[in-house]
This record gives structure tokens, C-alpha cells and sequence, in this order.
């Protein structure tokens, strides 16, 4: 069975549930950042740890590792997501990937430019990531947030505030290509389905594109069929 390794903000280190049932077929296993919270400076606290999580999970048996905390590799920009890679690259020999690459590679996979955007964070995260889309080439139509800094907080958010909260930022950017939920604490496998048949659109959030992007480095093609769009290789592109 492919193995896994991912590292994730809180201190638990525990796997995150959506990839063990997007994908029962691979093993995953987790080591714990400790991040204090969501901010810049909490991001800045713990971020010279991954090398090390990336060795331990390698000596745990990972095939693979992948930073799963979409703004711990936003926050610094193009260069600091690349330095993180590149650090966590020679710690290990692995292939390696970030939340946030595995979000560019979902939208890229749906040629998505416009994108309407809903967030867990506070304003001063919320810049970076769109800086961060930006300058990756996409289009910010809308952005909405819950405005969320403390790690329970946003792992505690429910399936009618996460389906409320990615209406939003659709109505506002009716126009947009996708629509993407930023911060893979948010458990949003239960709405990805509902909302896309809400909006007619791809809804790509941190916690499934994660998933999917983690498994495609161990050789898997990431489809897990009645999860939406981006897991089933026969779906059409939905219409904006």
C-alpha cells in the first residue's frame, strides 16, 4: 500500500480526515507543526520546523510528503512555497508537494483564471493569499472570510456556515471561472458536491485539493468518485 506523509498545523499530528475516505486505498500518516494560530506571525513560529516533520514521516515509512496548511505555504510569497519545497526536498529525497500547489494544480486542471474566493483568515492573511494568486496569474473576483485566527476555531466550523460562507463569495463573483475555500482546517468534503450543483461551478477547496494532490505524487490519479468535479475524471467542465 502507498504511503503517505503529510505535515499539519496542529500539534496533534493527526491525519486530517478527508484523504483516509477520499482514498481508503492509500496509507496516510501525520506529523504535528504546533501552529499557535493562524497569523503571520504564528506561521513564522513554526515554519523552519518542516524539514525536520519531513525527515521523521520519511523515517516513518513515507513515499511522499506534503505540507497540508494552504497559508503556512502562501503566507511568504512564490519564493518562500518554493524554499519550503526545497527544504523538505533534501531533507528526505521525496517527492514533495504543498497545499497550495496542490490548489494551482486543481484550478489549473479546469483552466480557472477568475476565481471567487472564501477564507478562514483575518484581512492581514487574506492579502497574502491574493498578493499570492495574483502573482500566480489568477484573477480575485470576490473575497470573503470568516475571519478566524485560532486553530479549534476553524476546525469547529460547520456544514451550513462552510455552505454559507462559499454562497457568498459566489454571489459576489458570479462571474468567476471556480470558486476556492482557502484553509485546509476547514472540513469541507460534506459541501464540495452541494455547492457545486449550488453555484454550476468547480468548487476546489484546501482540504480536497490537498487530498487529491498528496496522492498524485505516489503515482495515484486522485479520482474518488461522488466528491465532485475534481475527483471524477468524467465529469465535464461545469459552466461558469
Amino acid at each position: 500500500m502507498p504511503t503517505v506523509g503529510m505535515i499539519v498545523p496542529p500539534a496533534e499530528g493527526n491525519v486530517p480526515p478527508e484523504p483516509p475516505v477520499l482514498y481508503p486505498e492509500i496509507a496516510f500518516l501525520a506529523e504535528g507543526l504546533a501552529l499557535p494560530e493562524l497569523t503571520l506571525d504564528g506561521y513564522e513560529s513554526v515554519i523552519a520546523h518542516t524539514a525536520n516533520l519531513a525527515s521523521r514521516l520519511k523515517e516513518r515509512g513515507a513515499e511522499a510528503i506534503s505540507l497540508m496548511g494552504t497559508s503556512l505555504s502562501f503566507y511568504r510569497g512564490h519564493e518562500g512555497n518554493r524554499q519550503v519545497l526545497k527544504a523538505m526536498r533534501e531533507a528526505t529525497g521525496l517527492p514533495v508537494t504543498t497545499m497550495t500547489d496542490s490548489v494551482l494544480s486543481a484550478l489549473d486542471s479546469f483552466d480557472a483564471k477568475r476565481i471567487s474566493v472564501a477564507t478562514a483568515y483575518t484581512e492581514p492573511v487574506n492579502r497574502t493569499l491574493q498578493v499570492y494568486l495574483e502573482a500566480a496569474g489568477y484573477e480575485v473576483v470576490s473575497m470573503v472570510s470568516l475571519g478566524l485566527k485560532g486553530v479549534s476555531d476553524i476546525l469547529s466550523v460547520g456544514d451550513q456556515e462552510l455552505m454559507d460562507l462559499g454562497l457568498k463569495a459566489h454571489n459576489e463573483g458570479p462571474e468567476s471561472d471556480a470558486l476556492f475555500m482557502s484553509c485546509g482546517g476547514l472540513r469541507t468534503l460534506p459541501v464540495v458536491a452541494p455547492l457545486e450543483a449550488a453555484v454550476n461551478k468547480p468548487v476546489i477547496t484546501s482540504a480536497t485539493a490537498g487530498a487529491w494532490g498528496a496522492v498524485r505524487l505516489v503515482g495515484h490519479p486522485g479520482t474518488s468518485a461522488g466528491w465532485g468535479s475534481l475527483f471524477d475524471t468524467d465529469a465535464p467542465l461545469l459552466a461558469s
